[in-house]
Formats: C-alpha cells, sequence, structure tokens
C-alpha cells in the first residue's frame, strides 16, 4: 500500500512540474507583447532604448531560461509575480477571483453528480425501455453540446428574450443590498452560469451510473434481495445503487478539477469574475504573471482531483491493491 501510494506521488510529482514548465511557456508563445499595454497608445514612438527599459521594468529583457528560473524560484517561495494590467500581486487578484470560481463550479458540480446519479439509476434499473433510451439519447445530445454554445442560447432566451436573468455578472454593482436580498441577486447571476455548467458536464456521471448500473444487476446479491421478496425500490436503492456508486465517485474526484477548467469558457460568455474571466482578460493584455497565476490554479485543481482519485480508489476497492 505504502509503495502505491508513494509511487502514485512521484507521478503526479513529474507531472506537476512539466505542467508548471508548460504554463511559463505557453503564455510567451503567444503572438503579441505585453508592451503595447504597458506603455499603452505612444508604443509606436519608443525608441529602441526606451522599449528595453520598458521590458526592462517586467524583467522581460532577461534571456527566457533566466526568466524560467525567477519564476519556479518565486514559486517555491510562495511568490506568484505581480500582474501588469492590475498593478497588484497575482495572490490577490486569484484571492478575489477564486471564490466565485468555486462558488460557480462547487454548485455546478454537486447538481450534475447528483442528477447523473439519479437519471443514470433510473435508465440503468430500465434498461432497454423507451426511458432508458430517451434518457440516453438526451444526455448523449447534452454531452455534444459546446458549452460556449448553450450559455449564448440560454442568455439569448433567459436574459434577453424573457428577461428573467441577468446577462452577465456575479452581482449588482453599487446596489447597496444586503442580507437575503444580497443573496437572492447572488443567485440570479449564478442561475444561467450553473444551468450551462451543470448540463455540460452532468452526462459523464449519468453515463457512469447508468454502465455501472447494467453491471451489478445481474450479480447474486441482486438476485438475492429479489428472491427474498423485496420490493423493487429496496432492491434498486439497498443493493444495486449503493454498489454502483463507487466508480462514480472517481468520476466525481476527477470532474473536481476538469469543472474548473471547464468553467474558464462559461464565465467568459457570462461575464462572471472568476478565474477563467481573469484568464481571458489576461490574454487580451498580454500579461504574462497573471495567465500563469491562472493556468496554475487549473493545473493544481486537475492534478489535485486526480490524485484523489487514485488514492482514494484502492480505499474504496481494496481488490485494486490486490492485484497491484
Amino acid at each position: 500500500m505504502t509503495r502505491f501510494f508513494g509511487g502514485k506521488l512521484a507521478q503526479y510529482a513529474l507531472v506537476l512540474f512539466v505542467t508548471i514548465s508548460l504554463n511559463f511557456i505557453l503564455p510567451r508563445a503567444m503572438p503579441g507583447s505585453p508592451i503595447g499595454f504597458l506603455v499603452g497608445e505612444e508604443v509606436g514612438s519608443l525608441t529602441p532604448a526606451e522599449r528595453q527599459r520598458v521590458l526592462r521594468s517586467v524583467g522581460l529583457d532577461r534571456p527566457l531560461h533566466e526568466q524560467y528560473l525567477s519564476y519556479l524560484g518565486g514559486l517555491a517561495h510562495g511568490d506568484l509575480g505581480y500582474s501588469y494590467q492590475r498593478q497588484r500581486p497575482i495572490a490577490e487578484v486569484l484571492a478575489d477571483r477564486l471564490p466565485w470560481t468555486l462558488l460557480l463550479t462547487g454548485i455546478a458540480l454537486a447538481l450534475s453528480t447528483l442528477l447523473g446519479i439519479v437519471f443514470g439509476a433510473l435508465a440503468g434499473w430500465r434498461r432497454g425501455r423507451r426511458s432508458d433510451l430517451a434518457a440516453l439519447a438526451v444526455f448523449i445530445f447534452l454531452e455534444s453540446l459546446p458549452g460556449f454554445w448553450l450559455a449564448m442560447i440560454l442568455v439569448a432566451v433567459f436574459a434577453v428574450q424573457f428577461g428573467i436573468f441577468p446577462t452577465f455578472g456575479a452581482r449588482e454593482l453599487y446596489s447597496g443590498l444586503e442580507g437575503a436580498a444580497y443573496w437572492f441577486d447572488i443567485a440570479r447571476h449564478l442561475a444561467l452560469p450553473v444551468t450551462t455548467l451543470t448540463l455540460i458536464t452532468v452526462s459523464a456521471t449519468f453515463l457512469t451510473m447508468r454502465a455501472s448500473m447494467l453491471s451489478v444487476l445481474g450479480e447474486e446479491y441482486v438476485t438475492v434481495a429479489r428472491g427474498k421478496g423485496l420490493r423493487e425500490r429496496q432492491v434498486l436503492f439497498g443493493h444495486a445503487v449503493r454498489n454502483a456508486l463507487l466508480p462514480v465517485a472517481t468520476v466525481f474526484l476527477l470532474n473536481l478539477g476538469q469543472t474548473v477548467a471547464g468553467a474558464t469558457v462559461i464565465e467568459t460568455v457570462f461575464s462572471y469574475p472568476g478565474v477563467g474571466r481573469l484568464m481571458y482578460e489576461a490574454v487580451l493584455a498580454r500579461d504574462y504573471p497573471t495567465l500563469q497565476g491562472g493556468f496554475l490554479v487549473i493545473t493544481l485543481s486537475i492534478v489535485a482531483g486526480n490524485l484523489l482519485a487514485d488514492l482514494a480508489y484502492p480505499l474504496l476497492d481494496p481488490r485494486v491493491t490486490r492485484r497491484g
């Protein structure tokens, strides 16, 4: 068991190092330069010496390998850098944006997991019937939908056409709302982003739960439970669903990280002030440190989710360790 956990930790340490290196390289591989944002409209009139002075002020005049080593050294000391665009430490910027992303992704992940389990269990229980085939068609259709397209459709219908929900943001600015009215306003702004993110992530849980149900329905304990004369509901929830949840637990842990990454497009469409929207703004401004910080958050969330899944699965199913 110790060797198993140690091997997994070593693998993910290597993955984390590689992805951190890519996080440094990718922003600098984009066309363009942050100097236009740093200087403004006067960038065209700068002399070579003035351009060099501007680049030196943000550390971009040094060779790439020196910038890379400086970046790794900063990470080792918990320093994520300084935002060109906002003139603030990246850690402070992320501290402002991350709670909004966690609120959005947490609610969406909880809803998608619950809906996927319920509908997947019912579809597997009624395999081959019209309700099963209809549910399968609906969730496969949802799986194929582009997130940005679904988000724009929801905005056009429920925000523009009917005016039920706000079109952007996380709350009404300068409204002075307090207490229950404040949280109701946040809930109204969350409704469309949460709906979008839930719909585009629910299919994985549904398909996993349905397949898992199909595999356990032929097991002896289900046959014995039916032979004892238990009601179908008792067999379904007391025996089949409980044993079919193991693969779904793995999917849930994997989705912990992937949902944060998937929220980037949704936050951009709805102008939701999370990490995804922050990265979109940083791309426009060529704000390398902010992009590195945003990529780091997504990297850590995905690596942590996969690591938790790898470490938790042997605890949930000891047969994995025995087979290893």
